[in-house]
């Protein structure tokens, strides 16, 4: 017999009785203590997980291009705005103007830009046009890898240097069919492109003129992460589809270029690395 949801009563009021509110207060807590005690066992065991199978070292400052940061979403490449500041891409949904975004190892990283969005959006009912979903984080002096700015940590899948003279790719350089790797949240992950489209999802209120889907699984966490096309910087993970949740990416040269980034592809990224001595 399924136990009465109603409360118990003191003549005839519906206010709990005295030891009910506190044995509800301690059961709260309690519950509370657990969420927060599961939450951060989970996130340690994602952090031993990925350190396990990670064959690489990691740097101090560690390069956090293509890695997990603690605010909830995954860094993209390293690259640079014109008047010299390296900057670390990332998305433009997981991060507002202004806010400290930080390492998994606590460190301060860098702040974070306006996302993209273009000035004027004549697409019935969205709020925001855009290119690519994507913003960046002005990356704190402490935390700039020098000398290894043309690298992505691809954590289980290795370090990938962007060679000099790359170029990101654009949505027209992807085909259906395209191998892929990713590495949002620190898990590496591979796959294939299968189709690319507009993205005007209307509760969104967001439109992409193309948006490239893939046959990898995201999650929360993965976004903003790099996506790899064929070995090359392709695209910026944007969002997930379908119930088997499965990852849309955008393009990262439209970002860059809304940005007014230009991509690392030199260690120094062209730039005269803090001396040492």
């Amino acid at each position: 017999m399924a136990k009465s949801s109603a409360p118990a009563t003191v003549r005839g009021s519906t206010r709990p009785r005295p030891r009910a509110v506190v044995r509800r207060l301690v059961f709260i807590t309690l519950v509370g203590i657990l969420v927060a005690i599961t939450v951060f066992c989970g996130r340690i065991g994602l952090i031993w997980f990925t350190e396990l199978r990670r064959t690489t070292p990691v740097y101090d400052p560690p390069v956090l291009a293509g890695q997990y940061l603690s605010n909830g979403c995954s860094a993209g490449v390293y690259a640079k705005r014109a008047d010299g500041l390296i900057v670390l891409t990332t998305t433009g949904h997981c991060l507002v103007e202004g806010q400290s975004v930080y390492a998994m190892d606590g460190r301060l990283a860098g702040i974070a830009s306006a996302p993209t969005n273009w000035a004027s959006c004549d697409k019935a009912g969205m709020n925001r046009c855009t290119g690519s979903d994507m913003a960046y984080v002005a990356v704190t002096p402490s935390m700039i890898p020098w000398g290894r700015l043309d690298q992505v940590d691809m954590g289980a899948g290795g370090y990938r240097t962007v060679a000099q003279g790359t170029r990101a790719l654009t949505c027209a350089d992807v085909m259906d069919g395209d191998a892929i790797e990713f590495d949002g949240r620190s898990l590496f992950r591979t796959g294939r492109t299968f189709a690319r489209e507009a993205y005007d999802f209307l509760p969104d209120r967001t439109y992409f003129p193309c948006i490239v889907l893939t046959d990898v699984s995201a999650d929360g966490g993965d976004s903003g992460g790099l996506v790899l096309v064929k070995g090359l910087p392709a695209g910026v993970a944007s969002r997930v589809f379908g119930p088997d949740q499965l990852m849309g990416f955008t393009p990262l040269a439209d970002g860059l270029d809304e940005l007014g980034l230009t991509m690392c592809d030199t260690p120094d990224c062209g730039l005269p690395a803090p001396s040492t001595k």
